[in-house]
């Protein structure tokens, strides 16, 4: 099995040019990982809007690869915490309930990359995997630190900072398994092998 990503099929043809590549997907993905956390929907009763950041940065993982991604999100994450407002509805610093989803974004980019490394983003079915993966390590630490943040119990957290995602998540994770998988169609098609 192929252990490329979508990444990887961008050219460079010498190592300095290699590195500028991976620098400018690095500081993208940063980038368009703030951008997305802008797109910011409240939902009533929780302390945690919806988002298109876990979006982006699940995407991002998937095309980037465990290093680039986690090396973007990681970028992304210490960036807002040194003040730069693109953390959701131009917020910054980690004294926020959602911060520990930030964290989980920046953990799940880099598993999601390494399952992409191994073929999770080639198919509807991997690609669905990969996505569920991702969005339940984002959750698994972000919960948790909403309920110490806010004083919640661990159920109520996951009522108010679980529940009212998965219709949105669901929906997140059906355009990454129409949109990963024709990327590689497409890929394979334009050099003539086949990379599905």
């Amino acid at each position: 099995m192929s252990t490329a990503v979508l990444a990887d099929l961008l050219p460079a043809a010498t190592l300095p040019r290699a590195r500028v590549r991976d620098v400018a997907l690095v500081v993208g993905g940063a980038a368009l990982t703030g951008l997305a956390a802008q797109l910011a929907v409240p939902v009533p009763g929780s302390p945690v809007p919806v988002t298109g950041q876990t979006f982006a940065a699940l995407l991002i993982g998937a095309s980037l690869g465990t290093g680039r991604a986690l090396t973007s999100l990681l970028l992304y994450t210490l960036a807002g915490m040194a003040g730069t407002p693109w953390f959701s509805d131009g917020g910054s610093g980690w004294g926020m309930p959602a911060f520990g989803y930030i964290l989980g974004m920046t953990l799940a980019a880099a598993v999601v990359g390494a399952l992409a490394r191994r073929g999770g983003d080639r198919t509807v079915a991997r690609t669905a995997a990969t996505m569920v993966a991702g969005m339940a390590i984002t959750y698994a630490v972000g919960v948790p630190y909403l309920a110490l943040d806010t004083g919640m119990s661990l159920a109520q957290a996951v009522e108010d900072g679980l529940v009212p995602f998965l219709v949105g998540d669901a929906l997140k994770a059906a355009l990454a398994m129409g949109a990963l998988p024709l990327a590689w169609r497409i890929a394979g098609s334009r050099d003539g092998s086949d990379r599905v």
